[in-house]
C-alpha cells in the first residue's frame, strides 16, 4: 500500500520543555505531520541533519544556551534551503540582524511571546502551504 503523502516533520525547539509540549499539543491533529520537540537546540540540529529532506518546518526559540536560534536556522537552511522557520522569543533582537536574517529568508516568521495558540497553528499551517508551494514548482 503507499502512502499519498509522505510524512513530514515540524520541530519544536525551546530550552524551555513546557513550551515544546504546549506547542507540540496545539499542533497535533495537523494531517501528514509528525513533531518533534527539543529542548537542547545542538540535538534538534543532528537530527534535523540527519533528516534533513523530511523537515518542513522548525519553530525555535531566539534565546537558548549553545545555540541561538537564528544560528541554528542558518545551519539548517544550509543543508536544506526549503525547510520554512518561525522565530519565537519573549525579548526584544536587535533589528538589523532580525532584518537581514529575514530578507536572506533564513527567518520566515518572527512571532512575539506570549503567542496565542491559535495564532500559533494557522501561522504553522500557512508555513506548510508555502513549504508544499515551494516543494512543488522546485521538483
Amino acid at each position: 500500500m503507499l502512502l499519498s503523502k509522505l510524512i513530514k516533520i515540524i520541530s519544536i525547539v525551546d530550552d524551555e520543555e513546557d513550551i515544546t509540549f504546549l506547542f507540540r499539543d496545539a499542533l497535533n491533529g495537523i494531517d501528514d505531520v509528525m513533531v518533534c520537540t527539543f529542548t537542547d537546540p545542538r540535538l534538534a540540529l543532528e537530527h534535523f541533519q540527519e533528516n534533513k529532506h523530511a523537515y518542513a518546518l522548525v519553530i525555535s526559540d531566539f534565546r537558548m544556551p549553545g545555540l541561538n536560534g537564528m544560528e541554528l536556522f542558518r545551519r539548517m537552511k544550509k543543508s536544506n534551503k526549503f525547510v520554512r522557520t518561525i522565530l519565537t522569543t519573549a525579548f526584544a533582537l536587535d533589528d538589523n540582524i532580525f532584518k537581514e536574517y529575514a530578507r536572506k529568508e533564513i527567518i520566515n516568521v518572527f512571532l512575539q511571546k506570549p503567542i496565542r495558540l491559535n495564532v500559533l497553528r494557522e501561522e504553522v499551517e500557512t508555513q506548510l502551504q508555502s513549504f508544499e508551494m515551494q516543494e512543488r514548482y522546485t521538483s
